[in-house]
């Protein structure tokens, strides 16, 4: 399985920014896809995460508290890709945005993917 990440680059404060992950492999179902961040001397951290239901429950998206009203996860199923809608972006959203994404090849197990991180840098 390999994600394949994009959409980073340069923007004023306040612009907007789209990021976009496609998985593609050995899939049989992708349980969680979402985005960290880690900014210059700061551990990485989780941005916006969308997981899928079961049979007993819905699919769900949890954003950090930094980014809610501003960015927006959303999901392609069909392409296996989940996007970051980015809006209103401030200096401190300055950091390398990594794809992750919890994917099971077989009904037993999965595993955890990282894509390659995109840059994204907001000048003031």
């Amino acid at each position: 399985v390999q994600l394949q990440a994009s959409g980073g680059g340069l923007v004023q404060s306040g612009g907007s920014l789209r990021l976009s992950c496609a998985a593609s492999g050995s899939i049989l179902r992708i349980n969680a896809m979402g985005w960290y961040r880690q900014a210059p001397g700061k551990q990485r951290e989780l941005v916006a995460v969308f997981t899928s239901g079961t049979m007993i429950s819905s699919d769900t998206t949890n954003y950090a508290d930094s980014v809610k009203g501003r960015f927006t996860i959303s999901r392609d199923f069909a392409k296996n890709t989940v996007y970051l809608q980015m809006n209103s972006l401030k200096p401190e959203d300055i950091a390398v945005y990594y794809c992750n994404a919890q994917i099971s090849d077989n009904p037993w197990d999965e595993r955890n993917y990282w894509g390659q991180g995109t840059l994204v840098t907001v000048s003031s």
